[in-house]
């Protein structure tokens, strides 16, 4: 692993206000992200999972800035992302490019695969104008895309072939760090395999490093070199991806991998069902989010907070059973 940081999030918090009342009064907040902190080193993928509501994209979408953070702060290369001015952030806008979950409805309708592609390059001045058409040409060529297709539009395309797009504009500005927010959830599984080997192959072609968001923990195993576990709005565990798999240590990570299947009929499913349903982020448990469904459950975990303990080997678990 290379010991280069490319982003460092450190006590990452977005909150939304409630509004109520005919004045709108602000009457609590939604805890879509609450303390979160990580880095991602040069050409390592970090995996984001948990359930749907949990604030994994909201963590994405935060560290462009398409959404101001409530605190914390996200460092690339040491500048913080959220204390840069207008100026400045456009100078890093290229090296943080994001790829979002639906392909079909963040590209323009009314613009072409070669202008959709190469827009960004153009206003950023990546490549002269003389080689304009044929750099856009080349990165579709990268990215498994015919170089006929460039004066087509998205509609004229399958599922597959637009999430390529979305890949060829991102990679079409030389990033440092790519968000990838659930980027084949909408695929079918032939097509997903494509996807994912294809984010790999420029990974190790181009040293780009990836924050994956996703909650198909079989393709988070297979592209992440570090997991991330999110549960409301915290993380709850995070571990190199061998580590996490094979000896996790918080009662909802060993919740969230018994879910995943096994392909093999005679290997019997030791699935652990949680109790409960998933609480409000806008009024969250006390003490640890967790205890409410935790099989495990103790007095302490409903009065105080779990630390986010080190255990090693950049190994880490917010949980009071690591403090017996």
């Amino acid at each position: 692993m290379n010991d280069e940081k490319v982003l460092d999030v450190v006590g990452l918090k977005k909150y939304y206000p409630i509004r109520k009342g005919v004045l709108q009064k602000v009457v609590g907040h939604v805890r879509a992200v609450d303390d979160v902190s990580f880095e991602i080193h040069k050409g390592e993928t970090f995996g984001l999972v948990g359930e749907s509501g949990c604030g994994k994209s909201t963590i994405g979408r935060t560290i462009i800035r398409l959404t101001p953070p409530t605190a914390g702060h996200a460092y690339y290369k040491g500048s913080d992302i959220f204390a840069l001015d207008r100026k400045e952030l456009r100078s890093i806008r290229p090296k943080v490019q994001m790829i979002f979950q639906d392909p079909y409805s963040s590209l323009d309708p009314k613009m072409p695969v070669g202008e959709i592609i190469g827009e960004a390059v153009r206003e950023h001045g990546i490549v002269s104008k003389e080689e304009y058409r044929d750099y856009v040409m080349e990165i579709m060529k990268v990215c498994g895309l015919r170089t006929y297709h460039i004066d087509r539009y998205p509609h004229e395309f399958s599922g597959g072939q637009r999430q390529r797009i979305c890949i060829a504009r991102s990679l079409a500005l030389k990033p440092d760090l790519i968000i990838a927010d659930e980027p084949v959830s909408a695929l079918d599984v032939s097509i997903q395999a494509q996807i994912i080997n294809l984010m790999k192959d420029l990974q190790q072609a181009r040293g780009i490093s990836y924050l994956f968001i996703s909650h198909d923990l079989s393709v988070v195993e297979y592209i992440s070199d570090v997991v991330g576990v999110m549960y409301l709005g915290t993380l709850v565990e995070m571990a190199p991806k061998r580590e996490l798999f094979s000896h996790p240590r918080h009662p909802y990570t060993q919740a969230l991998l018994s879910a995943v299947p096994v392909p093999d009929p005679e290997v019997k499913m030791n699935r652990i069902l949680l109790k409960g349903d998933l609480p409000s982020p806008a009024n969250p448990p006390s003490g640890c989010k967790f205890h409410t469904r935790c099989p495990y459950a103790m007095k302490i975990c409903s009065e105080q907070v779990p630390e986010f303990k080190d255990l090693g080997s950049r190994h880490r678990c917010a949980c009071h059973l690591m403090e017996k």
